[in-house]
């Protein structure tokens, strides 16, 4: 009788190329979880695991399910799904024209974005399909892509939560820094895409102060922003465990305040996070930008849902 396999559920199913798991995607519109503090309830993401190795990011959750861990693993272990363009044309032609994320679970711009190419294909089956969608990135990569993104319609929302890159260092590692990503927003915007920032994740206790918010709505609203979108951090289970261990190490006081201030959900309090976005919300005015989500574009899908009879 054969030995039982045990390896990785990921192993099992994917072909190992280039430094990247390769695998074929059931489905690529996804539910997006509640706790991820953007918009939209559905997104398209071409990666799983992200590079950039962000220490706050709360799709790593998906890697257990992998059976990947939920830290180093998403850090290095990135799942490419290959038939993404394939797989995304199919369900467009069902689809009834909701908005769209693409970037949610790794970063779609992220270093497998230069080997596998996928994005334009997925950028022109959105726009063909006239869905609105968001893309969500750090990374400078999106500026290859700027003409079919404006083609589409699309927006661009690239993550600049702080400017101080002694934070950036500790807890985005893989990622640019802040005025790589300042100028990237300047840059889309001279090329006629609609760029947004979303200041996420402001972190509890290490980038919340008055001065450090100031200071980086002052700089976002240099760059031509249409506006700014602040999350507070979450940590739901996965990323709470991960994100801990490193305040741990590197501010240990500041654990039991984090405890006291998120809920099992992995939820900063209502009080917390309605003055810190409150803060934001007056720096905005002062500065001339729209604060919040964006305002819904409504568009007829190319591919209308059919009516049952």
């Amino acid at each position: 009788m054969d030995a039982a396999d045990d390896r990785p559920l990921i192993e099992r199913r994917a072909v190992w190329r280039d430094g990247f798991y390769e695998t074929q995607a059931r489905t690529m519109i996804e539910r997006v979880p509640r706790e991820a503090g953007i918009t939209q309830r559905w997104a398209v993401s071409p990666y799983r695991g992200c590079a950039h190795a962000c220490l706050g990011c709360g799709a790593r959750a998906g890697h257990r399910k992998l059976g990947l861990d939920t830290g180093r693993d998403f850090d290095t272990r990135v799942v490419v799904k290959a038939n993404a363009v394939e797989r995304l044309r199919a369900e467009l032609g069902r689809w009834a024209g909701e908005p769209l994320a693409v970037g949610v679970t790794g970063d779609c711009y992220q270093r497998a974005e230069e080997v596998y190419r996928l994005m334009p294909g997925i950028i022109g089956a959105l726009g063909e399909a006239a869905v609105p969608f968001t893309v969500y990135t750090k990374s400078p990569l999106v500026l290859r892509d700027a003409a079919l993104l404006a083609q589409a319609g699309a927006q661009v929302a690239v993550s600049i939560a702080f400017v101080d890159e002694r934070i950036r260092r500790a807890v985005e590692p893989g990622a640019v820094g802040a005025q790589a990503r300042l100028e990237l927003v300047s840059a889309l915007v001279e090329a006629g895409v609609a760029c947004r920032v979303l200041m996420s994740p402001v972190l509890p206790l290490l980038s919340d102060a008055a001065d450090q918010l100031a200071a980086t709505v002052r700089r976002i609203a240099a760059t031509g922003a249409v506006g700014v979108e602040p999350v507070v951090l979450r940590l739901p289970p996965a990323t709470r465990a991960w994100y801990l261990a490193w305040l741990g190490a590197a501010h240990p006081p500041l654990v039991a305040r984090y405890e006291e201030l998120y809920d099992r959900a992995g939820l900063p309090s209502a009080d917390y996070e309605g003055r810190i976005t409150g803060q934001i919300e007056q720096l905005c005015r002062l500065y001339g930008l729209r604060c919040g989500p964006p305002e819904p574009v409504a568009r007829r899908p190319r591919f209308p849902q059919l009516a049952l009879v």
